[in-house]
C-alpha cells in the first residue's frame, strides 16, 4: 500500500516548483536581452561613438607633465606670486597665454611644485615660462631628488619634427600636454641627431574597408589589410627605456602611436574606432602629408604572420631621418 500524501508537503513541493520555473524564466530572459545587445550591430555602433564623444573631450582637456623634472627658461609669471592647486591648473594657465588665433605663445611650458612635504615653502608655486627653442627646452634638472614638475606647451606651428624619407618627409606635431613622456623621448632623440636605426619596416593600405577620408565603410572587414604604416623610432646602440602608458585616444587617420611601450610606432591611415583607447598617441601627421604615408602604403610588400596575424612587410625597409625646422639650433644647456 502506497504511503499517503501529505497535504502541507504537497503545497510546499508546489511553491518550490513555481519559485524554480519562475527564476528559469527570468535567467533566459535576461540572457536573450544580453545577446540580442551584444550581437546587434546598431547598438554597438552608436556605443562606440558615445565612446569617442567621450574620450575626444577628455583628450582634449589632456594637461599632463613630467614628475621630478624641472625646466628652465625666462619666467612670464614667477611662482612666488602665482600659486595654485594642481599641475593641471598651472598647465592651464600656461595654455590661456597660448593664442588660438594664430599669435605666438606668450607661455610654451610650466613648472609646478606639489608635494606639501618636499616643496615647503614652494609648494603650490606655478612659473609660466618661454623657451629661446621649443624642441629644445632649457633643463635644469631631473631625478628623484628634483621636487617639481614641468611640462610643455605647442602653439599652432610649434613642436613640430620630421620624419625624412625618400619619399618626403611626415611632419608630425606632437602632442605634450596629452603624451610629455613620449615627447621628451623624440626630443631626445631628435637632440642626439642619431637615428641610424629609425625605419618603416611595414605597409598596409586602405584596401576596401576604408574611404579617402579613413572612415570605415559599413559591413566592411577591419583587417587585413589595417591602413597603417609601421615601424620602430630607436636609435642603434643607444639604451631605451620603455615609455609608459599615457593618453590614449581613440585613433584618427594621421594618429602616430606607440605599439606598446615603444620604440615600435605606426602612422594610422584610417579610423580605427575598434581599437578602443589601446594605444598612447604622441602626435598627428599634418594632413598635407598624408599622401607621403599612403605612398609608402603602396610600396612593395611580401606576406607574413605575426602572432597569428597576417600582415604586409615591406620588401625594402624605408630609412627614417628626425629632423626640424631649425637645424642650426643646438639643445640649450645650463
Amino acid at each position: 500500500m502506497g504511503r499517503k500524501t501529505d497535504p502541507s508537503a504537497a503545497g510546499s513541493r508546489r511553491r518550490r516548483l513555481l519559485v524554480l520555473l519562475l527564476t528559469v524564466f527570468l535567467s533566459c530572459s535576461f540572457a536573450y536581452i544580453a545577446i540580442s545587445l551584444s550581437s546587434s550591430p546598431a547598438k554597438t555602433i552608436s556605443t562606440n561613438r558615445i565612446g569617442t564623444e567621450l574620450s575626444s573631450k577628455k583628450d582634449e582637456e589632456c594637461c599632463r607633465g613630467v614628475e621630478n623634472m624641472e625646466l628652465w627658461g625666462s619666467a612670464v609669471k614667477w611662482g612666488t606670486d602665482h600659486r595654485l592647486n594642481s599641475s593641471a591648473e598651472c598647465c592651464r594657465a600656461c595654455k590661456a597665454m597660448c593664442g588660438v588665433s594664430g599669435e605666438p605663445c606668450l607661455c610654451d611650458s610650466w613648472v609646478f611644485c606639489g608635494d606639501r612635504d618636499r616643496c615647503g615653502e614652494k609648494f603650490g608655486e606655478c612659473w609660466l615660462k618661454k623657451q629661446k627653442n621649443v624642441l629644445f627646452p632649457a633643463l635644469q634638472g631631473s631625478g628623484e631628488k628634483v621636487i617639481w614638475t614641468s611640462g610643455l606647451i605647442f602653439g599652432k606651428g610649434e613642436g613640430i619634427i620630421g620624419l625624412e624619407t625618400d619619399y618626403g618627409t611626415l611632419h608630425i606635431k606632437l602632442k605634450p600636454d596629452c603624451a610629455p613622456h613620449s615627447v621628451a623621448y623624440i626630443l631626445e632623440l631628435l637632440g642626439s641627431r642619431h637615428c641610424a636605426g629609425c625605419q618603416i619596416y611595414r605597409a598596409e593600405g586602405r584596401g576596401h574597408s576604408w574611404d579617402p577620408k579613413g572612415n570605415h565603410i559599413a559591413d566592411a572587414p577591419l583587417g587585413p589589410p589595417y591602413a597603417l604604416i609601421q615601424g620602430t623610432l630607436e636609435a642603434d646602440g643607444v639604451p631605451f627605456k620603455k615609455i609608459p602608458t599615457e593618453a590614449c585616444p581613440a585613433i584618427r587617420r594621421g594618429s602616430v602611436a606607440w605599439v606598446g611601450s615603444g620604440p615600435e610606432f605606426f602612422v594610422s591611415l584610417a579610423n580605427h574606432d575598434e581599437w578602443r583607447r589601446a594605444y598612447t598617441v604622441f602626435g598627428s601627421v599634418l594632413p598635407e602629408d598624408m599622401k607621403i604615408a599612403e605612398m609608402i602604403a603602396s610600396l612593395p610588400t611580401r606576406p607574413d604572420v605575426w602572432n597569428n596575424i597576417n600582415v604586409s612587410v615591406l620588401e625594402r625597409p624605408v630609412h627614417l631621418r628626425l629632423v626640424h625646422s631649425h637645424t642650426n639650433l643646438k639643445p640649450q644647456r645650463e
